[in-house]
């Protein structure tokens, strides 16, 4: 069935949320956007979007806008931190060769060109202050404005306020660990790879952004001090590279061009239990923040704008439309986000002759059977919720 006449409002105006605007759109929903900041735009660097979150894009008719802005990934390679190499990942061995490096300003700006496009509109400025659910929902924005709607989408990230008012207070904790992020010259002209650095309680991820010109960088450390969950908190640079002085060459060029490094918290947040409730339902980070260590964040994200509108174009009333999304994407996601939670010990061992046997393994298996290593993410980079396969 089509949405014609169903009006529909997206609180969040991230990836997500643009992406399940369009997808709505296209289905002759009445859609609008809430974004609270005054440009539609994504504070942070980069990010990698697997074949299994561009297979949403290239359905959405996005395809080729987001292969125009991106630099399209050959290979992960996993280092010891002082630079030698352990294991190289052919990401050409994948179904589908579009694994992608993005900035996250661009790719929100293919999703709010392709949102705007389909006859989206998009409000800035918009505060949603609480949401209250019901037959209709109701969006309480600020300066004491209320909104209603057919079905309110809360696509509003890690604090959403309509997370909150499906599941009271979230309470995530510190994993034990920050993260700084920077975007640096390629200055050695690194090729189109993911270049993993693997230490004692740290790594540093890096990978190429923008035609090459730039390099994204992700470092991690084990820290018992608390950090605040924040994306706009800014470190000193310097208090970046002594964390990571006694990593090789290659790293301690890389983080001697930082100018500007942001650093955060990492937290480990529950899967939302309720997903939907009268005229709500959630998607994104809202309903299953996930750790970074898998890079599936945005991907997951655009998985479930296409499932949610997928959903709500079934037969039946919302409520049972709402809960064949939630049944469908829930195991998905937990088994995704329990995978990242616990990838980052395997980069971070700390006891020599472990970390020697760890990365011997590697080598051996990469030798002996690298196709076989690489198949063990098929159940996430070949999944297709385009087709259902």
């Amino acid at each position: 069935m089509t949405l014609d006449g169903m009006k529909i409002v997206v609180v969040g105006g991230g990836i997500g949320g643009l992406a399940a605007a369009r997808a709505l759109r296209l289905r002759g929903a009445d859609v609008t956007v809430f974004e609270q900041a005054e440009t539609i735009r994504e504070v942070g660097a980069g990010l990698q979007v697997s074949p299994n979150g561009f297979r949403v894009l290239e359905a959405l008719g996005l395809g080729d806008a987001l292969r125009n802005v991106s630099v399209q990934g050959q290979a992960v390679r996993l280092k010891d931190y002082r630079g030698g190499e352990v294991l190289r990942l052919d990401l050409g061995g994948l179904e589908s060769a579009d694994y992608h490096f993005v900035h996250r300003a661009d790719l929100i700006e293919v999703l709010a060109s392709g949102a705007r496009e389909a006859g989206v509109k998009i409000r800035l400025l918009q505060h949603a202050e609480d949401v209250t659910p019901g037959e209709p929902p109701d969006v309480g924005l600020a300066r004491g404005v209320d909104v209603k709607a057919d079905l309110v989408v809360g696509a509003d990230g890690l604090h959403s306020v309509v997370r909150r008012a499906l599941n009271g207070q979230a309470a995530p904790f510190f994993t034990g660990q920050v993260a700084w992020r920077a975007v640096v010259p390629n200055t050695r002209g690194r090729g189109p790879e993911v270049h993993v650095h693997m230490g004692p309680h740290r790594h540093v991820v890096s990978y190429p952004l923008r035609d090459g010109a730039a390099l994204n960088l992700v470092a991690v450390q084990e820290r018992a001090a608390w950090q605040e969950e924040s994306w706009s908190q800014q470190d000193d640079p310097d208090n970046l590279r002594a964390a990571f002085a006694d990593f090789g060459a290659e790293v301690r060029e890389m983080l001697g061009q930082v100018e500007t490094v942001h650093l955060w918290g990492l937290f480990r947040h529950p899967v939302a239990a309720a997903w939907h409730g009268p005229g709500t339902v959630l998607l994104g980070d809202a309903a299953h923040p996930t750790l970074p260590f898998m890079a599936q964040g945005a991907s997951m994200a655009l998985e479930d704008a296409w499932v949610l509108a997928e959903a709500l174009s079934l037969s039946g009333s919302l409520e049972t439309r709402l809960a064949a999304y939630q049944t469908r994407r829930e195991g998905r996601v937990r088994k995704v986000v329990d995978a990242a939670s616990s990838n980052a010990w395997k980069y971070h061992l700390s006891f020599p002759p472990l970390r020697w046997a760890a990365h011997a393994a590697l080598r051996f298996g990469g030798a002996v059977a690298p196709g076989k290593i690489m198949h063990q993410f098929d159940w996430i980079y070949e999944h297709d919720v385009v087709t259902g396969r």
